[in-house]
């Protein structure tokens, strides 16, 4: 994943009702029920069984450390969609050790290369970058009204980009994609099967795609890449990336109809996914 700085996490946990307030806004759902929406869960099967998983956040100081407020933020995100959360005091394998010992149902751990939820109950893992791709899918679906038969653009192919593009072909979407790397579209293109493959297109042109999509997912991590003559009052934009690919005054111009968030969709969606690996698990034990 792209290494975040403190400064880009900076009063997250103390920012998540305004946050919620600006995703209603923009999109009718507030943080808990984008990340439902993404994992197809209904809000209400889940939230008397959220409280009653244990979700520890442990410290990795592997490679270049800890980002300051990293764990508390995080922490912060999934106490504030309803898990009852803690920050480990110990840090790499004590840490871990700590967290099964408190009897943590789901252990969140990051370092330089991998974000990744471990799901102590049912033996699987979430990745933030999967999480990340399908939350930011579903938002775009929410603000958009609907993305079935509708045209969506995808820039960049990495594992946020690949993870949006499956998300937005199971809405029914039509997915044009975007890489400056063309052989990893064509890869993720060769490896789908079924009538999925006919409702995904690779663009040849950055600036030729751009023109020719309102909808669109910013999922590279490249800095103003869109400018104010690339978007229209019909333009809306997810964009899990960081830093974000727009110039300052296309922010303002389009700030009803922007999605971008550093860390809260990723990570709410990836509890979320763990909810409904437990889900499933009792359910076949029932």
């Amino acid at each position: 994943m792209t290494r975040l700085q403190s400064n880009d996490i900076s009063g997250i946990a103390s920012q998540l009702n305004a946050y919620d307030n600006e995703l209603l806004h923009k999109t009718g759902h507030n943080l808990r029920q984008i990340a439902c929406h993404a994992t197809q869960l209904k809000e209400d099967d889940v939230r008397g069984v959220m409280s009653g998983i244990r979700v520890g956040v442990v410290p990795i100081t592997w490679g270049q450390g800890v980002i300051e407020g990293f764990c508390q933020a995080t922490a912060g995100i999934l106490k504030h969609i309803g898990f009852n959360t803690f920050v480990a005091g110990q840090s790499d394998i004590s840490g871990l050790a700590e967290a099964y010992e408190t009897k943590a149902d789901v252990v969140f751990l990051s370092d330089d290369n991998d974000f990744v939820a471990l799901n102590a109950e049912t033996r699987q893992y979430v990745h933030n970058a999967a999480a990340t791709g399908k939350g930011f899918a579903a938002g775009l679906a929410l603000m958009a009204n609907d993305l079935v038969d509708k045209n969506v653009l995808v820039l960049g192919y990495g594992a946020v980009g690949r993870s949006a593009t499956s998300a937005l072909l199971s809405y029914g979407t039509k997915v044009t994609i975007y890489d400056i790397n063309p052989a990893k579209c064509r890869e993720f293109k060769s490896s789908i099967a079924g009538p999925d493959s006919a409702g995904v297109k690779i663009a040849p042109d950055f600036n030729d795609a751009l023109a020719g999509h309102d909808l669109i997912v910013d999922a590279t991590n490249a800095a103003e890449i869109i400018s104010a003559e690339d978007i229209s009052p019909r333009t809306f934009i997810a964009a899990p990336g960081i830093p974000l690919g727009l110039s300052r005054d296309v922010r303002d111009k389009i700030a009803d109809r922007l999605l971008h968030d550093p860390l809260q969709i990723g990570v709410a969606t990836m509890g979320m996914e763990a909810v409904k690996q437990i889900a499933h698990r009792k359910k076949q034990h029932t």
